[in-house]
């Protein structure tokens, strides 16, 4: 009766988010091969690529050279891809399998729903940032510029991708949906964010709408985290991530309320 009244009393069901939050790590920790491993394996043949078949170890950037200054971006891309799948995955399925009633009949808010998926999407990316950094360290040996710099931009990357997941897996009624989302917002952010090239080697007029791009920001400043090197300012990237994670968390915590095509 006391934990029970304790819950009430918080008005927050400590037990139901931690229930919900371990079952979203479970679901990618079953197969971590595919939700670790791969990742990893995959973000090797990018760099491989880049670096040796594109003359990488010869280029430079400013001061840097071309394989230090790709292996953040490519580091990051696979964390913001992770966190993204974990969460739009999660949610899709739940839907099309029925099942999505189990989260929603519990009594557990919006807020609370929305808060164990995303900490799930999170930590997905995050096992995911380390495993593919120690990989990449073996080939491009780097040590971090600023690590509480970089502790910011990983997590707050990871939650807008997480969030962006969840809007995704909302909004859509089938896999061709998140595919649709896919294929038409996040990749295209992805790959003109400046992670395989430098913004100021842009004409003046893509390089300010690169300054409009939120992946921009996660990118560059993960890239100064381990390296010095930022084609933007810091300053300005820290807030954009911070706007768009609290516009973010609040368009999904009120669709959540609402049961916005999850209740049909």
């Amino acid at each position: 009766m006391s934990s029970k009244s304790e819950i009430l009393q918080s008005n927050v069901n400590w037990l139901g988010l931690w229930t919900l939050y371990r079952r979203e790590v479970w679901r990618f920790m079953k197969v971590w091969n595919q939700t670790i491993l791969a990742p990893m394996i995959t973000t090797l043949l990018f760099l491989a690529i880049l670096t040796l078949a594109l003359g990488g170890a010869r280029r430079s950037i400013g001061d840097l050279p071309f394989d230090q200054f790709i292996a953040p971006g490519l580091v990051m891309m696979a964390i913001v891809q992770n966190a993204f799948a974990n969460t739009s995955s999660s949610l899709i399925l739940s839907k099309i399998q029925g099942v999505i009633i189990d989260v929603l009949m519990p009594p557990i808010s919006g807020s609370e729903i929305t808060i164990a998926y995303a900490l799930g999407g999170i930590t997905r990316g995050l096992l995911v940032g380390v495993a593919v950094s120690v990989a990449v360290y073996v080939f491009v040996p780097f040590t971090l510029h600023s690590p509480l710099l970089a502790l910011y931009f990983a997590v707050s990357s990871s939650l807008m991708l997480a969030l962006l997941g969840m809007l995704g897996g909302v909004y859509a009624q089938s896999f061709d949906h998140i595919a649709a989302f896919t294929n038409y917002v996040i990749t295209p952010l992805s790959f003109l964010s400046g992670t395989f090239y430098s913004i100021t080697f842009l004409p003046p007029f893509w390089h300010q709408v690169s300054l409009y791009n939120p992946f921009f920001y996660m990118i560059d400043g993960f890239r100064y985290a381990m390296t010095g090197h930022a084609d933007g300012s810091i300053t300005t990237g820290i807030v954009a991530l911070l706007v768009t994670n609290i516009l973010l968390w609040l368009l999904i915590q009120h669709l959540i309320n609402k049961g916005w095509r999850l209740k049909t």
